[in-house]
């Protein structure tokens, strides 16, 4: 160890290169990928008319920068998922990359969308029903642009710092600046009770995974007394063989839950780049069967059963006004209620007209889409405040419509997740080596061990899997960072304080960092677009 750093052969794993028949097939794969992409987004575009390329050109390009902003969340994140078996001679580099980057891709395939879908909702209701306009573009661009400027920075100085911290981040500062520019319109800034519950989550990530890593590898010593597993690895030698198996496991369970809760991030926003770009195609699910769309009907008359019971006299507004206004100030008034049973009503017979969705008139599918938002928002925010206090029956009644409501507006296309999976899949292939060497080598002071590794990764997997199961962003980065340190700890092998330091640093800065960047950029390319 010199200078508190360890120099021992996982460098050298590190710095291994890949055989040529592997990268044959993972350029086979992503050949294949990266058509099927194009071959769906043209056959999806086929049908759409727009007076010029305009559209077409701005979809490109928010494409572009979106799956950037994965492909550098991949490099960024998931190395911390392959630093564990390559620094205890589980797996060479190479494989172990390529291996981070399959899971990555298949995580991503099968996530649900439901985290995608928490991080837009922090974003102010009408950016996001004018997201189409060029205020709504230089929201995602200035959300993206910072978002990647502050990964690309700190992973330059191989510091593993938190993607999931700094799409928030940016979001809020979107938010805050939206809030500044418009303060005499009374515009929404941030939805600060859902930030705080994103926050909740993002901040006891660390936490838990510095403690749980801790109490497992302090268990393992207590039940297993095999004194190989709590040393550092000899040279090149593996760990026994049960041992190698579990860490490969936990490698590809923190790998496959980073796809499935990290890759959404990106869906939500390429979602609301589609939809704000070509509305007609990509505003409804207009894949759903008849039968969802009759479905959607009837449990609409029910829902306006429930309503009429609750809700007095009628609305003087626009009825749709009159909800944003309740999301923006987030205060029941007396037309809440009342605009709320109108707008269920009004989209209960227009689309009783319609055996289907994709049937709705195409001038009609955007007004359509914002009024399905607005409603599914309203009844979310009744549901997290309480008010007004519908019984056990009827909330019931109300939950089931709005996951109907959910159903024809949350939805990724599947060439969305096979987009993503590549590029989170590509960037973990290509840029993960500064993270893996701080997360292996900088934060204990002595080499990491089997029985640490294990715990590590047993830890981030466990913690990420449940949070995508709940709808919640967590940070990969922080889970596993913070498990090698509770695994060092708990091991008495000492903690490098220099690199702690600077991590903290880095993870303090995130948030507030963020936040100035998308809110400057937002304000500098609202001032661009007008």
């Amino acid at each position: 160890m010199i200078d508190g750093t360890v120099t021992t052969t996982g460098v050298a794993e590190v710095s291994r290169p890949g055989n040529r028949t592997g990268r044959a097939l993972i350029l086979v794969g992503l050949g294949v990928g990266v058509l099927y992409v194009a071959g769906h987004l043209i056959q999806d575009l086929a049908d759409v008319r727009v007076p010029n390329v305009l559209p077409f050109a701005l979809l490109a390009l928010a494409l572009l920068v979106a799956l950037g902003f994965e492909f550098v969340n991949g490099f960024h994140d998931t190395a911390n998922a392959v630093a564990t078996v390559i620094y205890t001679n589980t797996l060479p580099a190479p494989l172990a990359v390529a291996w981070s980057g399959l899971w990555n891709f298949l995580g991503v395939l099968v996530s649900g969308g439901l985290v995608a879908f928490t991080i837009v909702s922090l974003l102010p209701v009408e950016l996001i029903l004018q997201v189409g306009s060029g205020t709504g573009f230089a929201m995602v661009f200035a959300l993206l642009v910072a978002a990647t400027l502050w990964n690309l920075g700190t992973w330059y100085f191989g510091l593993p710092s938190s993607s999931s911290h700094t799409l928030i981040g940016s979001i809020i500062g979107v938010g805050l600046a939206n809030q500044l520019m418009s303060a005499r319109t009374g515009t929404s800034g941030v939805d600060w009770s859902q930030a705080l519950s994103v926050g909740r989550s993002l901040f006891m990530s660390p936490l838990v995974g510095f403690t749980c890593a801790a109490v497992l590898l302090l268990a393992a010593k207590a039940l297993v007394s095999r004194r190989e597993l709590y040393e550092p690895p000899v040279g090149n030698q593996p760990p026994p063989l049960f041992i190698r198996a579990l860490l490969i496991l936990t490698c590809t369970g923190v790998s496959f839950a980073h796809g499935s809760n990290d890759g959404q991030k990106g869906m939500g926003l390429i979602m609301l780049i589609l939809i704000g770009t070509v509305p007609t195609a990509y505003a409804l699910n207009r894949a759903a069967p008849p039968a969802e769309t009759r479905a959607f009907v009837a449990i609409s008359r029910d829902a306006g059963d429930v309503l009429n019971r609750y809700a007095s006299g009628s609305v003087d507004a626009e009825p749709r006004s009159e909800l944003t206004g309740y999301l923006r100030t987030r205060t029941l008034s007396p037309a809440t209620l009342p605009a709320l049973r109108q707008v269920v009503a009004d989209l209960a017979n227009e689309l009783a007209t319609y055996e289907e969705l994709r049937d709705l008139p195409l001038e009609r599918v955007g007004n359509v889409r914002n009024d399905l938002y607005v409603v599914s928002e309203t009844l979310g925010l009744m549901h997290r405040t309480g008010q007004p206090a519908f019984d056990a029956k009827d909330a019931a009644t109300l939950t089931a419509y709005k996951a109907h409501v959910d159903a024809a507006t949350k939805f990724i296309p599947t060439w969305v997740k096979v987009a993503v999976a590549i590029a989170l899949g590509l960037g973990t292939m290509i840029g993960w080596k500064r993270i893996v060497v701080t997360v292996g080598e900088r934060i204990g002071k002595t080499h990491l061990s089997y029985a640490q590794g294990a715990a590590a990764e047993i830890t981030a997997m466990i913690t990420i899997g449940a949070a995508d199961a709940f709808g919640l962003p967590v940070s990969t980065t922080h889970v596993l960072s913070s498990g090698v340190a509770g695994s060092m700890a708990a091991n008495r092998s000492g903690i490098q304080a220099a690199t702690v330091r600077n991590l903290l640093i880095a993870w303090v800065l995130t948030l507030p960092a963020s936040v100035l960047l998308a809110g400057l950029l937002f304000i500098l390319f609202r001032a661009v677009v007008g």
